[in-house]
This record gives structure tokens, sequence and C-alpha cells, in this order.
């Protein structure tokens, strides 16, 4: 018989005193710099004076059963071992950072000493040695439960099937392994509680961080909702916690109770107060109670986050990422729209355009590369995505498919200088480029869906409005080439483009407008319209980026104008890009 072993960690929450020994064991023992912590204590207070009670949640890598940091590092510097641990490898790590894009939980983080990522790796090496993870060892409270879930006389395995236990966003498909005894909701779900700019004792290490991270018009109602709606338990606090009462005469559960009602009128998060939700019966405060009623109790209890530290994943993907994705987009539509336009007899096959087509594509392509490159914290090592790939990762498979468009674009570029037009001008030989150009396009979106821990880029229509983007793109650049002396352009890039700005603006407002599944992605696309980037979304994505273009075209179809429209939309693009890459990056995930 084979035997199968599956470790995985319970925080006893009874039992843990917020001491910080876990930290220090774990920073001890891995020798990691300041500022950065492979296990951390989140503080969460609730309740007013003198009915307040402070919870303590250790927060660490899940050991995922499914997990996407693997899935989506290209070189396999992450991976589950046979025991269950997702382990890490810092010699392999190019530092793409695409893995703390794909963890739910924050759990990853960049090492300031060695520009390579690191995480909990459940102390693999005393593991291998037969020992115990440090934070397990040095608990005083023997909060820290670790072992192997598989075998049924493990303490681990007999708490959990004794125990109700929580795990983190169990939504999200990841079968995390980290759970929590008497988890409580505000430090389990980030969206209930903002970051501040200082906790107890000392600023969050990060300041910059951590206002990146604040939470902006917080609906309780809807946060309420949406909990509500989620499968975790709704319960207060430990058994019978609702039955004990103060020796002062006030509430013993530590303001996890409907003791804290005043009539028909609750105390809100804001100081103000709001009449109860009404049970499913209709009747405010009744005994049985709705879900989303008990999440409303849960969440108007003043919960404050006191003690943290600050996230590391906070615009892991900056301007160089936001900026590929525009200058992937050009070089992609300036090839793809030329090519569809010859191949649909739109306009007369002609070597000189193909190859000023590709030329340009070539162009934006390598810049592309440039800041894919630069992107990374190990530059030097970038090559190891085409050496040592992981085949999971939609960074490899991009990589490869920009490897092979270039390889492409360099032979039209060639053939066009040595005087081959009738090849480049081949159907073949377009419809061969057209795939191509739409794979380099398209990637990325997948790449973004690997991104779990990014709930506004699992949009299903990504592909598409990435692809729409690329024809609009491709519409400006012929645009401006009509304007240089290709006049055969002018008019198939204005109908191009109208089209093109059309879908996009279709497809802005299914992926920012309409209804989302999660809180993250709903407070995600609030950001954008209403909030941080409001004024760039509007003014640049929408005004500067679909309605000026739009107008200009339909005034008419000179040239001048034409190709002013398109430099309007491109503008628009970049815009739209910022927001929509950087935006979900300042939701808290831990």
């Amino acid at each position: 018989m084979i035997s199968i072993t599956n470790y995985g960690f319970v925080i006893d929450n009874r039992r843990c005193i917020g001491c910080h020994a876990c930290t220090v064991a774990c920073k001890a023992e891995h020798d990691d710099p300041i500022g950065v912590n492979k296990t951390w204590v989140k503080y969460i207070e609730k309740g007013e004076f003198p009915n307040t009670n402070r919870n303590f949640s250790v927060m660490r890598c899940n050991h995922c059963d499914d997990s996407p940091c693997t899935d989506v590092c290209p070189v396999t510097a992450l991976w589950e071992r046979e025991d269950g641990i997702v382990d890490f490898d810092p010699e392999r790590c190019i530092g793409c950072k695409a893995c703390m894009q794909g963890c739910p939980y924050d759990a990853l983080y960049i090492d300031p000493e060695t520009s390579t990522a690191a995480k909990c790796n459940y102390c693999s090496h005393r593991v291998d040695a037969g020992r115990e993870p440090a934070c397990v060892t040095v608990c005083p409270e023997d909060a820290i439960i670790a072992g192997d879930m598989e075998n049924p006389d493990t303490e681990i395995t007999r708490t959990i099937s004794e125990q109700e236990v929580q795990a983190r966003k169990p939504e999200k498909g990841t079968e995390p392994k980290l759970f929590y005894v008497n988890g409580d909701e505000g430090s389990i779900t980030p969206g209930t509680t903002a970051r501040e700019e200082h906790y107890m004792w000392s600023d969050a290490p990060n300041r910059t961080e951590v206002q990146g991270g604040q939470r902006e018009d917080f609906d309780l109602q809807r946060a309420a909702q949406s909990l509500a709606d989620s499968d975790v338990s709704l319960s207060g606090g430990g058994e019978g916690d609702g039955d004990r009462a103060r020796a002062d005469g006030g509430c013993g559960c530590g303001g996890n109770c409907r003791c804290r009602g005043n009539g028909d009128r609750r105390y809100a998060s804001d100081g103000g107060s709001h009449a109860a939700t009404p049970t499913a019966s209709g009747t405010a405060g009744g005994e049985s109670g709705s879900r989303t009623e008990r999440a409303y109790e849960l969440l108007h209890e003043e919960a404050r986050r006191v003690y943290d530290v600050g996230e590391s994943h906070y615009q892991s993907w900056g301007w160089e990422v936001y900026s590929y994705t525009w200058t992937k987009s050009i070089s992609a539509g300036a090839f793809l729209l030329p090519a569809l336009l010859v191949v649909t007899g739109l306009v007369d096959a002609s070597a000189t355009l193909i190859g000023t087509a590709a030329a340009v594509s070539v162009a934006f392509l390598g810049l592309t590369g440039v800041l894919l490159v630069l992107d990374l914290e190990q530059p030097s090592r970038f090559h190891w995505v085409l050496l040592r790939p992981n085949w999971r990762s939609w960074l490899v498979k991009g990589a490869y498919i920009i490897t092979a468009f270039g390889a492409f674009l360099g032979a039209i570029v060639l053939g066009w200088v040595l005087g081959y037009g009738s090849a480049i001008t081949h159907p073949v030989t377009l419809v061969v480029g057209i795939a191509l150009s739409t794979a380099t396009a398209v990637y990325t979106a997948f790449l973004f869906s690997q991104s779990k821990g990014r709930d506004l880029w699992q949009s299903p229509a990504m592909p598409i409005h990435m692809f729409t983007q690329a024809v609009i793109a491709g519409s400006a650049v012929t645009a401006l080439l009509g304007l240089l002396g290709y006049g055969g352009l002018v008019e198939p890039s204005r109908l191009f483009l109208a089209g093109g700005l059309l879908a996009h603006a279709a497809l802005v407002a299914s992926e920012i407008f309409t209804p989302h599944q999660t809180e993250d992605a709903e407070e995600a696309a609030a950001r954008i319209t209403r909030g941080r980037f409001s004024r760039t979304f509007w003014i640049g994505g929408i005004v500067v980026g679909i309605a000026l273009p739009l107008i200009a075209l339909a005034v008419g179809g000179a040239p001048a104008l034409v190709a002013g429209a398109g430099v309007l939309a491109l503008a628009g693009l970049f815009a739209f890009e910022y927001c929509w890459i950087i935006a979900p990056q300042t939701i808290s995930l831990a």
C-alpha cells in the first residue's frame, strides 16, 4: 500500500495569545531580513468599552492542494512536494512576481536581499529531518498544530474532524490547508476591516502600501450580503458565548452577539446607526435570524485592524506591466489589421505596406520585450523562461508566442528588404501572421486569469477585449500610415477604429459596471469608477479614449482627422490599462 502524506496547519484561535513567538522563530530559522515576514500575526479588535475583545490570527502560506502560485510560476521555482508542502527554490526564481498575483492570500513577497520571491515552506528542511516547523515548536500555547491530514491518528486530523474550522477564501478553489478554529470573520475576510496608516506600537513597514490598501466607499449592506451568500460559518464566538454574561453585568461575548442592539437600531462601523436588517420572516431581530442579518451583525460590530504588517502585493506589477500590455497591443495590431485588410481584399496587396507594418510591429514587440525584462527582479535570468519552462504557466506560453511572432516579423522585414514581395504578401503568409498576432494580443488574458488573487481580472470576456484593443491599436497605426501616404488605408482604418471603439466601450461596461461575483471585484471596479482611479478612467479612458475619437470619426474621414482619432484612442487605451492593472492590486488580500 502506498502511504500518502498531506501536511497542513491548524491555528487554534482559542489558545493564541498574540505573542509573536511564531513570527520571531520563523525569521530566526530562515534568517529573513527586517521588513518581510513568512509568518505574522494580525490583531482585530471588536466592540466598545467595556464590552470588547481582541482576536489574533496567524497568517502565512496556505500550502494549497491546488496552488495557483505553482501554476503561474514560469520556471518551476515553486512546486508541490509529494507530501503536500508547497516549496520554493530561490536559485530558480527570476523575480517576475507572477506568484504574488496568483496567490489570493498575500503569502509571497520579494526578499530585499536576494531579489527573489519567498514564502513559508513549512520548514521543509526540518520536516525532512523528522522535526516540526519552528513556529509549532516555539508556540507557548500549542495554538499551532501541524501534521499529516491523511493520518487519522494525528492531532491535526482529530482537530479538523472534531472542531468547526474555517479556511480563508475557499471559494477560490485552491483547497487551502491552513485552517482556523474559532476563526474570526474580521481576520479571515480582509475586506471587513480597513488598513490603517498607523497600528499599535509602530507604523506599518511601508506607508505607501498601507495607504494603497485603504478601503474606499465601504458599503456595509453590500458586504453583509456578500458574506451571507458565502459558505463561511456565521456562528458567533466560542461555544456557549451567547449565554455567558460578565460579572459587571456586561456582555460576555466580547461584542460578538446581538446584545449591542438598541431597540431596532444597531451601531454602524462609521459611528452612526442603521436599522437592523429584517429576518426572513420580515421582523427585525427575530430569534431565527436570516444569514444576511447575522452577517450584518458580525460586520457592524466596529471591527478594527489594530496590528498588521504591510502587504507585499500592492502594485507588484507596476508601470512596466501596463506599459507592456499597451505596447503589445500596438505590436499585434500593427500587423494584424493591414494583413486582415489585404486578405479580405479591402486594400490591394502591397509588399511595402506589409513590410512597413511588420517593421512597426517588430519595433513595438522589441519594446514589449524590454519592458518585460525590466519588470523582473532578476533580469539576467530572463532567458530561463524559455530554457526552464513550466508549461502550465501562461508566462511561458506567452514567451514562446512572442518569440515566434518576433521571428516571423523579422522574416517579413528581411523578405521585404531583399525584394521577396510576392512571398510576404502571399495569403498563407498573411494568415500565419494573423494567427500569431492574434495569439500575441490575447495570451495575456489567460495569464491574468491565472492571477487568482485579482478577482477583477477573472472576466471571461478578457480575451475578446484584448483582441479588440489590438484592433483599435492597429487601426490607429494604419490611420497614421494613411496620413503618411498610404491613402487607401484611411477609410478602412476609420471603419475598424469606430467598430473597435464601440466594442471596447461595450466590453468596458460589461467588465466594470455589471454586478460582480465577489466583493473584491466589486470593490476594484468601484475604485476605478468612483475612487482614486476615477479621474484617469473617466477623463483618460472614456472621454479621451472613446468619446472624442468617435466624435472625430463621425465628423469626417479626412486623413488628419482619422489619424488624430487614432492617437486619442491609443492614449485612452493606456489610461484604461493603468486603471485595469493597478486598481485590483490595491485590494487587501490578508
